[in-house]
């Protein structure tokens, strides 16, 4: 026999709310629904009255997007036992969801495909955290195949071309749009500006064919630098 375990849900759309009192009614019956809110006001006083073993959280409500962030921090700070499970229709706001597995949640459920199943309730329960059902799973494999193919496009453009860190630093820096005199001055490139001139004249024959490589300037070898992956236009952080 399965043990049982109590759940609140937090839902502002009343048909939703329903379908999912239904799903744990017919395939999670071990699940005890000890209380529902549609807003954050009315969260608090169903959780000071008796916390629950699962919380089922929607991030969007009251036309807010960020509430069930701000509900999950606050919830995870009061009450760390208590298991929190998104449940969201939130599918194209991914900042979102890395805000609030940042908050503590255990696992995040799109409201789409499979909806929500035993599988990730049980996972959940058992003390598993990132639990995640098939739609978001695809979304992250897709995310870290474009990671992992940019980053061996851009392992294989370091060797290709040569780039050492000092090259990657110079090319970084002036992407951040600094100078050669403002490059000379960092701690990690010890160069003065004539030098970097001359890196700078190396690079160019090295990235660009014998027919290009003429009237050159600092943006153009930045693009270039970024069209080969030399540099991440994602993460560009100056040093200090």
């Amino acid at each position: 026999m399965e043990q049982k375990f109590s759940v609140i849900i937090v839902e502002d759309a009343r048909l939703e709310l329903k379908g999912t009192e239904e799903i744990f009614r017919t395939d999670i019956p071990e699940a005890e629904v000890i209380g529902v809110a549609m807003s954050e006001n009315e969260v608090w006083p169903l959780l000071e009255r008796e916390q629950p073993d699962l919380l089922l959280l929607d991030l969007g409500l009251g036309g807010s997007t960020t509430v069930g962030v701000d509900i999950c921090a606050k919830v995870k700070e009061l009450y760390p036992d208590i298991k929190v499970l998104i449940f969201t229709g939130e599918l194209l706001n991914e900042k979102l969801w890395v805000d609030v597995l940042d908050a503590g949640a255990e696992g995040i459920i799109l409201k789409t495909g499979e909806l929500l199943t035993k599988n990730e309730i049980s996972s959940v329960m058992a003390g598993r955290r990132l639990v995640f059902n098939q739609p978001i799973l695809e979304k992250i494999v897709e995310r870290f195949r474009e990671v992992v193919m940019s980053e061996a496009i851009r392992r294989k453009s370091i060797i290709e071309y040569e780039i050492d860190r000092y090259d990657e630093c110079f090319l970084r820096h002036l992407a951040l749009g600094y100078t050669k005199e403002m490059i000379a001055n960092l701690r990690s490139m010890p160069f003065g500006v004539k030098s970097l001139e001359k890196r700078q004249a190396d690079l160019i024959t090295r990235l660009f064919p014998d027919s290009e490589q003429r009237g050159i300037n600092v943006t153009r070898l930045v693009v270039r630098a970024i069209e080969l992956h030399i540099i991440d236009v994602d993460n560009l952080e100056a040093d200090e």
